[in-house]
C-alpha cells in the first residue's frame, strides 16, 4: 500500500478495523493517511456493498482475512469461514460483475499441509491440517473458478506466501516474540520438541512480489518463498547473535494443525513473476530488530 501511494497510484484501502478506533490499524496507514492519492474505507467485505469499492479498479489485492492456525479450531472457525471464504466470494463476484482485470490474493503455504520436509511446487497436493488452512485453500480455489468463468475478464494471482516476518507483524509470530522476549517480554514458548523447520520471508520480499503478479501476464497460483527453511532453534540462535542476549524460552506441547516444516519450490515464481527473494535470514531478523527497538523508544518517549 504505501509503496503504491508513494508512487502516486491512487490507492482504496478497506480494511473492517477502525483507525480511529483500532490502534494497530492506525499504525498500519499513518504513513499514508493525509496522502490525497489514498482513500481509507473502514468496511467488512463479508457484509458492505463491494462494488462501490472495486468499481473502475485496475487491480484488486485481496489481503484481507482473519490469520492464525491454533485459534482456528472450534467456534472461532465462524469468524474464519465469514473472514476468508465468504468475503472472499462476494469480492469474486464483484470483480467478475465489474471485469476488474486482476486480483492478487493472499494465500498460504498452510494449504500444503504434511509435506515430509520436501520443497512444495504448486502442483502438488494440498492437504491442509488445520481449519486456517481449509478456510485458504477454498478462498483460493474460489477466486481460481471466478476466474475460469467463461463470462470473466479477471484474472488471478494466488500468492502462497510462506510465513512473512519483518516490521508490523503479529506480535504472536515466531520471530516478533523471539525478539521481543530479548527486549524483556515473555520467554519463548517452543511446542513440542522445537524442532520444526520454516521457509521465513521477510516483508520487503512478499512486497515485492505482490507487486509485481499485478503487472505481469502470469496469472495462477504461486509459492512466495526462498526455498530455504530454518528451525526454530537457528532463530532463537540469530536472535541472540543480533541482540547479544540470550533468549527465554519454556517447552510446552505442540498443537494440532501445526505443520513440522514448509519449504517453498519457487521455480514458478522466478520464472514467470522474475521474483526471488533478496533478504536472507538475518538480515530480515536484523531490520526487524531495528524496527522493534525503535518503537520501544517510541512508546517510551509518548508515555
Amino acid at each position: 500500500m504505501e509503496r503504491l501511494v508513494r508512487a502516486g497510484v491512487l490507492v482504496i484501502g478497506v480494511d473492517r478495523r477502525d483507525p480511529d478506533r483500532d490502534v494497530a490499524a492506525a499504525a498500519n496507514v499513518e504513513a499514508v493517511r493525509a496522502a490525497p492519492n489514498f482513500v481509507f474505507v473502514p468496511a467488512d467485505l463479508a457484509h458492505c456493498a463491494v462494488e462501490s469499492l472495486v468499481l473502475d479498479a485496475d487491480v484488486v489485492f485481496h489481503l484481507a482475512g482473519v490469520p492464525g492456525v491454533r485459534p482456528s479450531w472450534g467456534p472461532g472457525f465462524a469468524e474464519y469461514a465469514e473472514s476468508n471464504i465468504v468475503a472472499t466470494q462476494r469480492l469474486m463476484e464483484a470483480a467478475v460483475r465489474l471485469k476488474v482485470p486482476r486480483v492478487v490474493l493472499a494465500s498460504s503455504s498452510s494449504v500444503y499441509g504434511r509435506t515430509g520436509g520436501g520443497a512444495s511446487p504448486e502442483t502438488a497436493a494440498t492437504a491442509p491440517l488445520s481449519p486456517y488452512g481449509v478456510s485458504k485453500l477454498a478462498a483460493e480455489t474460489l477466486c481460481l473458478a471466478y476466474a475460469r468463468r467463461s463470462d470473466s475478464a479477471t484474472r488471478v494471482s494466488a500468492l502462497r506466501y510462506f510465513t512473512v516476518y519483518g516490521p508490523r507483524q503479529r506480535p504472536d509470530m515466531l520471530i516478533g516474540r523471539v525478539l521481543s522476549a530479548a527486549l524483556g517480554g515473555p520467554p519463548v514458548r517452543l511446542f513440542g520438541a522445537g524442532d520444526q523447520r520454516r521457509d521465513f520471508t521477510f516483508v520487503d520480499d512478499a512486497v515485492a512480489a505482490t507487486l509485481t503478479a499485478a503487472t505481469v501476464p502470469a496469472s495462477g497460483v504461486f509459492n512466495i518463498g526462498g526455498g530455504r527453511a530454518a528451525s526454530v532453534a537457528d532463530v532463537v540462535r540469530i536472535a541472540e547473535d543480533i541482540t547479544g542476549t540470550r533468549i527465554p524460552t519454556r517447552p510446552v506441547a505442540a498443537r494440532d494443525g501445526d505443520v513440522p516444516a514448509t519449504l517453498a519450490d519457487p521455480t514458478r515464481a522466478r520464472e514467470e513473476l522474475g521474483w526471488q527473494p533478496r533478504v536472507n535470514l538475518v538480515k530480515g531478523m536484523t531490520r526487524h530488530w531495528q524496527w522493534l527497538n525503535a518503537e520501544v523508544g517510541h512508546d517510551e518517549a509518548a508515555s
